[in-house]
């Protein structure tokens, strides 16, 4: 097993809720079985408490009826020893033994009708659990993976689907119950019948599960950038996943914007389910921070995509020892209001959804720190951590696996095996290159902070500015695997000694940051060859590092084309048939003059000295 898979399952021990090992098609099977199963209870106690009802219409009738023959014999109209007061009387024990009768029906119904919400109500348990505490929690994490470059099967209209029919589910219940308590209201029961006290219980139970539910789905479809800039326009979208079922769309509510910081996101934890008041939380002012949920009838989504939010103001915390404003998290937090329902059955609620950590920067050069702190954090928050607390050490096999996600997003293929041990020993400050680093603790100073042995930036500098130059200038030949990279000029030099001369290897440079250089292996120059008096003596040459400003000039292959010194990518591979297909023959289709205005055309040469 290598060091990517061992840190896979590292990772999916550390970071993710507990119990979302169950593959995706098996939970979902079970959550779609949970739920048309509690749809038929529903229904068969829909049916029930229809019966009840009806049977509680008609015991009232009789009720009614009853009192009136109490009423008419004990007003004295009739003789006790007349035929028709014992026909009053008869029909009145009549009407008592029905009464008594369908009391005792409508307190077995309602019993009945008790014990199944009960189980209605475990079942729904397990079931949100299952919706909100492993799927939805599972695409959240999913989702700031992907700021790694994680791969995201974003499901959440599938989601959406669960949450809205297990919504409909407990709304239809809830109201099964409360109609149970106008017929005990109705039938004046005793209090202390079992069944009765139930009741406000079960409906309880119904609310806070709705509750919960209605909270848990207001989430943030789109994140905003987790690296943000001052007076930057960006975007972010939220989404309502219930609102359609239970008829939030019809008067769809505002959502409002602020940024809180890590004290504030903590405060708001400890706060629970309180409501809260917005003046609390803030830390800064967005322009453009408010705006009115729509309803996507097509989609059936419930939704309101902020386009042109720009941070105008920041309020930073006290740095503590080395920390700096690149270290420094915040969040984005959504706000709304609304209600659901109406009259006595309606319920008042207020939503928030805190994004993802942001670091907010003024400057561009702050960019790649702020990045190693989005980075670090996507990559190792523990599940229902404190915000936003992150371990201070990580096994080098995790951050490995991290790296090798973010490089394979960035420029379209991962790292090797030979390509992270290059990397651990760099990151190490170690000269062994076939140590096992896979665990070895990295701590964060040393990711980030601890400059590398003789260089003024860190290891990560170093490796954000290997990324950055790769995607924009050197993509396609590190997809074609024609530029080796990550090999030190040590075992560069020891595989060109074993080559044909004019072979090359392609490097990122150790000194230059941002830099690649060309290593080829040449007999040495004859002043040299004269001065050590041996003939046919080798050579290793390092061409000075291209930056991109070199590389926006003439390209990495055209460079390479012009260099007569080099004739093969190593091991053996003619460089033509290598870089080829990225050569630019323009030169070779110009004109010899421009016949407009006599002008000679010339081009561009790289030229190797010696």
């Amino acid at each position: 097993m290598d060091i990517i898979q061992k840190a896979d399952l590292m990772n999916q021990d550390c970071s993710s809720p507990p119990g979302v090992s169950q593959s995706t098609s098996e939970a979902a099977y079970r959550i779609q079985q949970q739920l048309v199963a509690l749809k038929k209870s529903t229904d068969e106690c829909s049916a029930e408490t229809n019966k009840t009802a009806h049977i509680q219409e008609t015991h009232s009738l009789n009720y009614y009826k009853h009192h009136q023959m109490t009423v008419q014999l004990e007003s004295g109209q009739h003789n006790e020893a007349s035929h028709e007061y014992s026909k009053f009387q008869e029909w009145k024990d009549r009407f008592a033994e029905d009464l008594r009768q369908s009391f005792n029906t409508l307190k077995v119904k309602i019993s009945t009708l008790m014990n199944s919400h009960l189980e209605m109500t475990k079942q729904l348990k397990d079931l949100q659990y299952r919706i909100l505490e492993l799927e939805l929690s599972k695409w959240k994490r999913d989702q700031q993976l992907s700021g790694n470059g994680a791969p995201f099967a974003n499901n959440i209209d599938q989601i959406q689907n669960w949450c809205e029919e297990c919504a409909e589910i407990i709304w239809l219940n809830r109201s099964h119950v409360r109609r149970l308590e106008i017929i005990q209201e109705s039938l004046n029961m005793p209090s202390h019948e079992v069944p009765m006290v139930l009741l406000p219980e079960l409906s309880e139970g119904y609310t806070q599960l709705l509750d919960t539910l209605v909270k848990s789905s207001f989430v943030i479809e789109k994140q905003p950038p987790q690296v943000l800039k001052t007076n930057t326009r960006f975007s972010a979208t939220v989404r309502l996943l219930v609102g359609t079922k239970l008829k939030v769309h019809i008067n769809p509510p505002t959502v409002s914007v602020s940024i809180i910081s890590e004290a504030q996101a903590n405060s708001l934890l400890r706060m629970g389910p309180n409501p809260k008041s917005r003046s609390q939380f803030s830390s800064g002012e967005i322009l453009n921070n408010k705006q009115t949920m729509e309803y996507h009838q097509a989609t059936g989504q419930l939704s309101v995509s902020f386009r042109n939010m720009s941070l105008r103001k920041i309020k930073r915390a006290e740095k503590k020892g080395t920390e700096s404003v690149m270290d420094e998290k915040f969040s984005l937090l959504f706000w709304s209001e609304f209600t659901i329902g109406n009259n006595e059955f309606s319920c008042n609620y207020q939503v928030l959804a805190p994004s993802l950590p942001v670091v907010v920067i003024v400057h561009g050069n702050q960019e790649p720190h702020a990045w190693a702190t989005i980075l670090w954090d996507n990559a190792f928050a523990e599940w229902g951590r404190q915000p936003f607390l992150v371990p201070d050490k990580v096994p080098w096999g995790q951050l490995a696996n991290t790296l090798n996600m973010k490089f394979k997003a960035s420029c379209g293929r991962g790292l090797s095996e030979d390509n992270l041990r290059f990397l651990a020993s760099k990151a190490f400050r170690s000269q062994g290159y076939h140590h096992d680093f896979s665990n070895a603790m990295m701590s964060w100073s040393q990711f980030c902070k601890e400059p590398l042995p003789d260089r003024s930036f860190t290891f990560w500098d170093w490796f954000h500015a290997v990324m950055k130059l790769t995607k924009e200038d050197l993509r396609g030949l590190w997809i074609d695997g024609a530029l080796l990279g990550f090999i030190s000029r040590q075992e560069a030099e020891e595989y060109l000694h074993k080559s044909e001369n004019g072979t090359f290897i392609i490097r990122f440079s150790d000194s230059e940051l941002g830099g690649v250089t060309v290593a080829w292996i040449t007999v040495l120059s004859v002043c040299i060859r004269l001065v050590d008096d041996k003939t046919g003596q080798r050579e290793v040459a390092m061409l000075m590092p291209y930056t991109r400003k070199d590389l926006l000039i003439r390209s990495l292959p055209d460079r390479i084309s012009d260099s007569v010194q080099m004739l093969y990518l190593y091991p053996n591979i003619p460089k033509d048939v290598a870089f080829g297909k990225y050569y630019n023959n323009q030169h070779e289709s110009m004109p010899q003059r421009n016949p407009r205005n006599g002008y000679v055309p010339h081009h561009l040469v790289n030229v190797i000295q010696g």
